[in-house]
Formats: C-alpha cells, structure tokens, sequence
C-alpha cells in the first residue's frame, strides 16, 4: 500500500475536521476521496503530502512520514492543490519548464505541456488562463516530478469537457504506469469514470472504504423519468412491485429490471396519457452508493 492512514484526527482549535479516519490507498492504482465540501477530504489529503500536521494518528506515503521526512518524500510526490500558487505574470511554458528543472527528473516541458493540452496557450499567463487552463497548469506541475504518487484535489473542478476528458486520460495513464493517484472530488460520476478504489467520507468521519466494485449494490434497478408528482401507489399497482419518487420527475422501482416490468411500466404510462422522458436499467452508481451508505450528502 503507498498511502496508509490509521487513526488521523485533525482539529483546528475547538473544531474537529477528520475524526478518527483510516483507509489505505494501493500502488498503482487510482483511489478517490469522495463527500461533500467540508466533508475533511482536503485535511486529510494536506497531512499525506506534509502540508498540514496531524493532532493524532499516523500517515505512511512510500514508506515515508510526511511530516518528519517531508524532503525525501517532496522527491518522490507530486501535489495539485486545489488553486494558486502560481506567479500571476508567470507564463505557462516558463513555470512548467522551471518546475520540470527543479525536480531534475528528465520531464520535457514542452512535452509535459502538450500533455495536458496547453501547447497552444505556451505564451499566455497565469492571470489570463480560464480556471480549467489554470487546473491543467496545476496538474503538469504536479507531473513535473514524474511522481510515484500524485495527490489531486479537485482536479477537474472548473474545468470543461474537453479539458475533463485530458485530465482523464492523464490519471488513466498514470495509473497504467504504476503511479498511485490519490483524488478528492466531490464530483461522484466524474470519479466513477476513473478510479478502482474509493473511500467515503462525512462530517469527517470514514463511512465505507474499498473497491468500487464491492462498494455497489450489484442489484440492478429500474428506473424512468416522466412528469413529477404522479402517485407512486398507482404506479405501484401496475408494476406490482412498491415504487418511489426521487425528485424532478424521476421514479425508481423496487423490482429487477425485467422485460415484463419495463412493459407494464411503460403501457401504464401511456394509459394515463404520461411521458416516458427516460429509462435507466443500470446498476447503482458510485453516487447512490454513496447516499445509501452515508445517507445522502449534506
């Protein structure tokens, strides 16, 4: 395991933010932090890459104390921060070329910047970047060491489809290289698309942790999206199976998502002279794993 944590309490004056937490992170592969904003992701993160010190509790990264061995560990690890840290006037070929010297790790700069799409925007500044090219900017900065692990925070907050699509990429290759990628989102479905492992927090605490896989209801449902307000007790009827509203119009039926129940489903709809605006026969997403274990997002 590259990243162990056991027992991490992290109090800011009378305010306790992570509780008592531990998890693990695997090498090689990619491991999310998932909650809601204030949830403790960030503390915890901070205290694995030493930038913050623990009130109790112990973090290994590679082996290494964070705190204590903080410049062995800089050598071996990359950080994106949430924002900042960059010269205002700074510009994008200069500050990565510059970090990609620091480390001495053999990075190409241009090379790194290409890689996280940037190539085109090599002259521009900081100060004149969208927040999604400045999060791009962040991310090459935190390649600049080639890291055995990189800890994101946020990394596609801001950021537009296409530059969610690079950063994407960017932590899929990562993870086939052996590099151990630690994120903390709270964007459910954008980490759903790339990591293995996931770890659950809420009001600081660790609520479930583990394979993604394992963590999923495998129980497949069936759900579908008409008008809002219709009663779910005549739905329920029909379907023969107990149906819920979920808000906005969507349904969720208590059944497997059989032929038969999506047939009588859909002519009791058109009965009633209802819409069918859409139906999901899918498996729970990370997102409903999450609701049903911590009991939904604050």
């Amino acid at each position: 395991m590259s990243v162990v944590v056991e027992n991490l309490t992290v109090r800011y004056g009378d305010l306790t933010a992570v509780n008592d937490v531990s998890f693990t992170a695997p090498t090689g592969a990619v491991t999310v932090i998932l909650g809601p904003n204030g949830a403790g992701k960030t503390s915890t993160i901070e205290v694995c890459e030493g930038f913050r010190s623990a009130s109790s509790g112990s973090v290994r990264v590679l082996g290494l104390n964070p705190a204590s061995q903080h410049r062995e560990l800089t050598q071996r690890m990359g950080v994106m921060l949430q924002g900042g840290g960059v010269y205002p006037s700074a510009r994008v070929r200069d500050v990565i070329a510059h970090f990609c010297a620091l480390h001495g790790k053999g990075v190409n700069g241009a090379e790194l910047m290409e890689r996280v799409g940037l190539t085109s925007r090599a002259k521009g500044t900081w100060r004149r970047l969208s927040g999604g090219e400045q999060q791009r900017v962040s991310l090459a900065l935190a390649l600049a060491a080639d890291p055995e692990v990189v800890f994101l925070d946020e990394p596609s907050s801001g950021v537009d489809i296409e530059g969610r699509d690079v950063i994407r990429g960017i932590i899929n290759d990562l993870a086939q290289r052996g590099t151990t990628v630690v994120l903390a989102s709270h964007e459910m479905s954008e980490a759903e698309r790339v990591a293995a492992h996931a770890v659950f927090f809420k009001d600081g605490q660790v609520v479930a942790s583990g394979e993604i896989s394992t963590l999923l209801n495998v129980r497949k449902h069936l759900r579908f999206t008409s008008i809002d307000g219709i009663a779910t007790a005549d739905i329920a009827i029909a379907a023969g199976s107990p149906v819920k509203a979920l808000g906005e119009g969507r349904y969720e039926v208590a059944s497997e998502s059989t032929p038969q129940m999506v047939a009588r489903i859909t002519s009791w709809l058109s009965a009633q002279g209802y819409p069918l605006s859409g139906i999901d026969l899918g498996m729970e997403s990370l997102e409903d794993a999450y609701r049903r274990i911590a009991g939904g997002a604050r």
